[in-house]
């Protein structure tokens, strides 16, 4: 976060030289070595007394207890290799993911852009993981290795497996994954995946939501969806997981809008198609925030996400109905941090 004074951080000055000059992707694959080895090399418990969040910030939701209302989007960690180490900066839940039941490589590179001018990522990187299997060996190991943070798995479809055969895929996912999650997330609304956000219409949701309810058991269960569906569309799937039983909601995934970028026309164009996250989607999310409320009782999970920069954007989700919110983007822009900043900033607005 900025001093008040308004003098760069030593992150951002060290983004600015360094890390914007590297590969978006290869950027990240550093950064999140490093946060993966913290645990193993000790600093990580030093840091985590240092950036655990205070009391104050502890948040119930699904049936559990969050040490704070902020948490990492699913995305950053894909195999569960950083969960204990993204805990140890202050986030108060890791969502792992998306893990599909095959491995996959993802789509050919380069498949992440930066539009720095608008704090924003453009990413195609099409559900690159190990697959549940290896996922859930981590996880178990994991486990065994001592507390950690509330974790989240977030799940998809296999590329190569057909939409018609979608429910079978997420399924064997659930049934690897679901006995190691404190809870689990369908995703029906990455771009990046053919055929995937059709998954959203309710004729094809219902038969997949049972049958992940059906593999996951007690754990809860939420479905993801897109900030690109009609005001309408966001109504007809909050009313329609209530009745379903679902336990919450994840609002909103990423965008397939270019509208109103500041980057320019040959920057936007040159990162080609895919899913636009950070500040850009932060009026939308919202307001698919406001609308979801607007139709689901108090007590249902709504989990915020898109567009969350400042402990100032977070509360603002909490007092629009968000039950929890998530960032993911902002963390590039931020540094390693940006959880930390968020829930000091968090106490010092409910202090007054």
């Amino acid at each position: 976060m900025t001093p008040r004074d308004g003098r760069a951080t030593p992150y951002e000055i060290f983004f600015r030289t360094v890390l914007s000059r590297m590969d978006p992707e290869d950027a990240h694959h550093l950064a999140y070595e490093v946060i993966r080895w913290l645990p193993k090399v000790g600093i990580g418990a030093i840091l985590g007394r240092l950036t655990a969040p205070r009391p104050d910030l502890r948040t119930h939701a699904l049936g559990l207890e969050f040490s704070s209302p902020f948490g990492v989007a699913a995305g950053f960690d894909k195999d569960a290799l950083a969960v204990r180490g993204l805990g140890q900066l202050g986030f108060g839940h890791v969502e792992i993911g998306t893990v599909t039941a095959r491995a996959q490589p993802g789509n050919p590179r380069p498949r992440l852009f930066r539009l720095v001018a608008d704090r924003a990522v453009i990413n195609r990187m099409g559900f690159n993981n190990h697959g549940a299997e290896a996922a859930a060996g981590v996880l178990r190991r994991a486990r065994r290795g001592g507390q950690l943070p509330i974790v989240g798995v977030n799940i998809g479809k296999s590329r190569v497996v057909d939409v018609e055969d979608a429910v079978g895929d997420y399924r064997a996912s659930a049934r690897q994954l679901a006995p190691l999650a404190d809870y689990l997330v369908i995703n029906v609304s990455s771009p990046n995946t053919p055929g995937l956000r059709g998954l959203q219409d309710l004729d094809k949701l219902a038969p997949l939501i049972r049958a992940v309810r059906e593999e996951a058991g007690p754990v809860p269960l939420l479905v993801k969806i897109a900030p690109d569906l009609s005001d309408d569309e966001v109504r007809e799937i909050g009313s329609f997981a209530v009745d379903e039983g679902l336990d919450g909601i994840i609002a909103t995934n990423t965008t397939i809008s270019r509208d109103g970028l500041l980057s320019d026309a040959a920057t936007v164009e040159g990162a080609g198609a895919g899913g636009l996250s950070g500040a850009p989607l932060k009026e939308r999310s919202f307001a698919v925030l406001q609308i979801l409320r607007s139709v689901v009782p108090a007590d249902f999970c709504i989990i915020s996400v898109g567009g969350v920069d400042t402990a100032r954007d977070v509360q603002d989700r909490l007092d629009a109905g968000a039950t929890l919110v998530q960032g993911y983007t902002a963390f590039l822009y931020r540094g390693p941090f940006w959880a930390h900043f968020v829930n000091r900033g968090l106490l010092r607005l409910r202090r007054g």
